[in-house]
């Protein structure tokens, strides 16, 4: 999945001065201006905010989105190893957010309403960042949140030393050391929320372990909260357009969420 080729992006756009500070931009293949604006979908990507996972690993899921009439926008943000870490790696997440709507009408003018909600969507630890950035968000901006296998409880991962202690080099120690930045960066008091949330999960995930959400969802009641579990599916599943999970579940729920 995360070596498949898949077409590079229509444009490139900066939303910031550093050097992660740019966003993909995957427009629907009709180049026309189109006669109605088409949703805007922000996805995030994984791999344990470390350097050495970039977007480059949600190229097959945006093109594969941009078929469905999306316009599909893949920020970049700083990562541990590089110039990320707490509390950078999120800010980068917000700044991306807040640019995306002008500077997307700049390039393709027309595709996207400027004012319209987007959806916000993230795999593993850009599932965490994709539901602490739109949670955090006016309620106005973000439609829905879609978590694919997201990192939810920080501090459960932290405990289990989940990506060998990926939470740990985030936030720079555990959360007795730094508490102040566990609950800054923690997502689990802001659920259920507004805007509306859905939590996916694959039971045959090792990356991230269902114990983890299935247990978090347990937690959480509410109308706008609601936790999808996925039997027999693995961590890369959920975002392979080419697997079955992707057309019954995951696309349902980026398009009705």
């Amino acid at each position: 999945m995360l070596s498949r080729h898949a077409p590079a992006p229509d444009a490139v756009l900066r939303y910031g001065e550093h050097a992660d500070a740019v966003v993909d931009v995957f427009l629907p293949p009709c180049l026309a201006r189109p006669e109605q604006p088409r949703q805007l979908l922000v996805l995030i990507h994984g791999g344990f905010w470390r350097q050495e996972y970039d977007r480059v690993q949600m190229r097959p899921l945006a093109d594969a989105l941009r078929h469905r009439s999306f316009v599909v926008a893949v920020p970049e943000y700083r990562r541990v190893g590089g110039l990320g870490g707490w509390p950078d790696t999120g800010q980068d997440v917000d700044d991306a957010l807040a640019r995306l709507p002008a500077a997307l009408d700049e390039v393709a003018p027309g595709h996207t309403d400027p004012a319209a909600p987007l959806v916000l969507a993230g795999h593993s630890a850009g599932g965490h960042l994709a539901l602490w950035a739109g949670l955090r968000a006016d309620p106005h901006r973000v439609r829905s949140i879609v978590a694919l296998a997201p990192v939810a409880d920080l501090r459960y991962a932290a405990a289990v030393r989940m990506g060998d202690g990926a939470v740990q080099d985030l936030l720079g120690g555990g959360p007795d050391e730094y508490p102040d930045r566990y609950a800054e960066a923690d997502v689990v008091p802001l659920l259920p929320g507004r805007p509306s949330v859905t939590l996916i999960q694959g039971t045959s995930d090792k990356q991230v372990t269902v114990d983890m959400n299935r247990a978090l969802a347990a937690r959480i009641d509410g109308a706008e909260f609601r936790y999808v579990e996925c039997a027999g599916v693995d961590h890369f599943a959920l975002i392979d357009p080419l697997s079955p999970v992707f057309e019954e579940v995951v696309l349902p729920a980026l398009t009705n969420g």
